[in-house]
């Protein structure tokens, strides 16, 4: 049974070599950009009920260009992710980076509750201060 992996291993090095690659690209880019998208997020972002339109007031072909720029690359994170589940990676960070992008019916309450928890808002509120960016305010 091991002659049998250790062949499978040395016929395919090289996709393996890639894939544990594209793993810890993947891992380094997910939290070297995480402090950025989190001071990227107004302050006031989850004291709505509802998640803001549109916050900037950029004209509409941006925000669709945006829109689906992201959701691909959402996409692909999730994919991803998914494949990490199965190969080397980190899938379970991956899966989360794309679902945080992706946009789908009931994700800001999802967001409003995972933000709630004290450990994850003490956590993001580190990293916003980091950054010099205001504490998250959340509606009581």
């Amino acid at each position: 049974m091991f002659t049998a992996i250790n062949q499978l291993l040395e016929q395919h090095s090289q996709l393996i070599l890639l894939i544990a690659s594209a793993s810890l690209i993947m891992l380094v880019l997910c939290i070297a950009t995480l402090p950025f998208l989190v001071a990227a997020i107004p302050d006031d972002y989850f004291s709505e009920k509802k998640r803001p339109k549109n916050p900037a007031n950029l004209p509409w072909p941006v925000v669709i260009t945006v829109r689906l720029i992201k959701n691909i690359v959402g996409l692909v994170l999730v994919l991803a992710g998914i494949a990490m589940l199965v190969f080397p990676g980190q899938g379970v960070l991956t899966l989360l980076m794309g679902l945080i992008l992706l946009d789908y019916p009931g994700k800001f309450q999802l967001e409003r509750k995972v933000i709630s928890y004290p450990a994850v808002l003490a956590t993001i509120n580190w990293m916003r201060r980091k950054r010099g960016k205001q504490e998250f305010r959340l509606q009581d």
